[in-house]
């Protein structure tokens, strides 16, 4: 009898320790398949004001004049938005815009950062220089922890 009980635990304790294996295994493949990067996203609504254009093109201009490699590589990623399509109000939901807005999305290990550049954007959206330099600055301090 005491023999049957300690097969039964032998092979109890097999199981959990490959089964536990398996699982960590799983994790290493799925954190691995996640690149670190940057998304630049820009939101904009079907109505677009004279501003809301130019943050758009500021943001291109920055991206391609300071960030060609990075966007070439994927290391930063850019897409507009627009916030009244259907198949953006998941995305628009889950960074809460509902009209123009800029963020950052920086990826690191798969943990998801949303940096609120909407404020920046607007205050300084037409004055391509200043916009550049500060939106170069700021991706170039979330680079360093990509």
């Amino acid at each position: 009898m005491k023999m049957k009980y300690l097969s039964i635990l032998a092979l109890s304790l097999i199981f959990i320790s490959c089964n536990g294996n398996t699982q960590t295994n799983k994790t290493k493949e799925k954190t691995q398949k996640v690149a670190n990067k940057i998304e630049v996203i820009d939101f904009y609504s079907t109505h677009r004001c004279m501003t809301c254009k130019a943050i758009e093109a500021n943001t291109k201009y920055t991206l391609d004049t300071y960030f060609s490699s990075e966007l070439k590589n994927k290391k930063i990623t850019f897409k507009t938005v627009n916030v009244d399509e259907e198949e953006n109000y998941k995305l628009a939901e889950k960074f809460e815009a509902t009209g123009t807005a800029l963020f950052l999305n920086v990826i690191v290990n798969g943990k998801e950062t949303q940096i609120d550049l909407t404020d920046f954007a607007f205050m300084k959206g037409n004055d391509q220089e200043v916009f550049s330099m500060e939106l170069k600055s700021k991706l170039e301090a979330e680079l360093k922890k990509v």
